[in-house]
């Protein structure tokens, strides 16, 4: 049964007029490549392959150069033995009344011929080129090849369609005219016999075939000898990585402490350096984690326990006055167990949020901080403190994270109006940047006790409270501020506030100096 069958397609007369049957999807859609880059190769192959690849490449090289050499080698001395019959032959070559004639006996020509394995010929020609003795089929020299200079020489030919070695010269039959001749240039050359001989090529190639069976063969026992060789040779190189291997796997799961680079070879002392600066940085950031977890379980106490005391004391109040009051308090425990969550959660998000994560945009900081302090406006009411912005002339852009500046400034307000007595005042300001490319500040300016330089570089840590402050808070808003600073590349530095005129509250000054932004928006990395 098909889909129009089935009445999930309807028929042709049910479709409106101009529309068309969709095509069917197909039923199997083959898996995508795994890209090669994802693939996993092996060292122990790569080294193999580029080491045997030239190997077996240059065995077939060493073959046929091998086959060459053998050649030349299995040439030579029966060239020598042709040259001397060509010179035994031309030594009977005689001219006896202007005629060439041979004193060569029949037992002389038989030993001339004598051979077990090739055909041997010989022929010998007069100064005009006329048959005298020999076989009449062995061609002659080309005109390239005719040196007439009295020296045996070489070629290669074919007589009846088989390829042979030639040795011939030619004969001076005039020596005391050649002489002549060569002291007076218009004299007529001398007039010179041809003498060749000629045999084929068994010999040679059963003397280069042994030659090649002689060298060829213990390659072919060689090779395989090479081979495992090599195999023992790339297993016994790597092994210190297998044994590298097997230390790592024998560790426990909370074993962080650096690998031993001593005990591997000087090639892997790199990578074991890196994977210990790894283990480092692991090993530091899990103790951080652990500190957090237990110094955040130990602040989450105190609220839990005044939730619950307040609790039990209001049931088992009866006066309405006594049930409210305890109520409030446990409001205001709540409250503070609140704040005490979603300021470990802002920290948990700051510190899970690495540059590469975070997109930078363009941000006119002087906007961003407007919107804050008003967000903070109700609370500086409720603490009886005069917050305010002062604005600037130019507007001041930064590269950086909305949300997390955001964050970074309302923990600094907040820190602000907690420290500062009633009546104070907590002033935001922005200056800087512009298009004049300088650096973009933000400060935030109290009228509180101030803080000590002694303590300065402390308040920044997790749960730090400086000792004999009564001011509510959970000790983590500075902790949130310099990480989010951080993330942006800015420094945050603490001063006195400068226009403070009380010795009892010298007051404070968050100064964040931001970086320019560029030219471009920028994401970070």
């Amino acid at each position: 049964m098909n889909d129009r069958d089935a009445g999930l397609v309807p028929p042709d007369s049910a479709l409106p007029p101009g529309a068309f049957e969709p095509p069917l999807e197909p039923l199997y859609a083959p898996p995508n490549p795994e890209p090669e880059e994802s693939i996993q190769h092996s060292l122990f192959g790569e080294i193999l392959d580029w080491m045997l690849a030239p190997l077996l490449l240059l065995w077939p090289m060493s073959i046929a150069i091998t086959y060459l050499v053998a050649k030349s080698i299995a040439n030579q001395p029966f060239d020598h033995a042709l040259e001397d019959r060509v010179t035994v032959l031309a030594q009977q070559v005689r001219e006896v009344d202007g005629a060439i004639a041979t004193r060569l006996p029949g037992s002389a020509r038989d030993i001339l011929r004598a051979d077990d394995v090739d055909s041997v010929y010989f022929q010998i020609l007069d100064a005009r080129g006329r048959h005298v003795d020999g076989d009449r089929e062995l061609p002659r020299p080309r005109e390239d090849e005719a040196d007439k200079d009295g020296a045996v020489h070489f070629r290669g030919d074919a007589v009846h369609g088989t390829p042979v070695r030639v040795a011939y010269l030619y004969l001076n039959l005039d020596p005391f005219h050649q002489a002549d001749a060569a002291a007076n240039d218009g004299e007529p050359a001398a007039r010179k016999a041809l003498v060749q001989v000629a045999e084929t090529l068994d010999k040679r190639a059963l003397l280069a075939n042994e030659i090649i069976k002689g060298v060829i063969l213990p390659q072919f026992i060689i090779l395989p000898v090479i081979l495992a060789l090599v195999w023992f040779a790339l297993s016994r190189g790597l092994s210190p990585l297998a044994e590298l291997q097997e230390r790592i796997r024998a560790r426990s799961s909370d074993d962080l402490s650096p690998i031993d680079s001593r005990q591997v070879p000087e090639e892997i002392s790199p990578l074991v350096g890196s994977l210990n600066d790894m283990l480092g940085r692991l090993a530091q950031t899990i103790d951080m984690q652990k500190r957090f977890i237990a110094d955040a379980a130990h602040q989450m106490k105190t609220p839990l326990a005044g939730m619950r005391m307040q609790s039990e004391l209001a049931l088992r109040q009866v006066d309405p006055g006594e049930i409210h009051r305890s109520l409030e308090q446990l409001a205001k425990s709540s409250e503070s167990a609140t704040r005490l969550v979603n300021q470990l959660l802002a920290l948990a998000r700051a510190e899970n949020q690495p540059h590469a994560g975070l997109a930078f945009e363009e941000i006119e900081l002087g906007a961003l901080a407007v919107s804050v302090v008003q967000d903070w406006v109700q609370a500086s009411f409720a603490h009886d403190i005069d917050l305010g912005y002062e604005p600037h002339d130019e507007a001041v852009v930064i590269a950086g994270n909305a949300m997390m500046l955001r964050e970074l400034l309302s923990n600094l307000i907040d820190n602000a109006l907690r420290y500062t007595p009633a009546g104070g005042s907590v002033t935001v300001r922005v200056r800087g940047g512009g298009s004049s490319g300088e650096h973009a500040l933000l400060e935030v300016e109290d009228t509180g006790p101030g803080i000590a330089p002694a303590e300065r570089a402390h308040v920044f840590e997790r749960f730090y409270r400086i000792l004999g402050n009564s001011a509510s808070g959970s000790g983590l808003g500075l902790a949130i501020v310099r990480e989010i600073a951080g993330q942006h590349n800015a420094e945050v530095d603490i001063f006195n506030n400068p226009r403070s005129l009380s010795k009892k509250f010298p007051g404070s000054l968050f100064r964040l100096t931001f970086p320019p932004p560029a030219s471009d928006p920028i994401d970070a990395a």
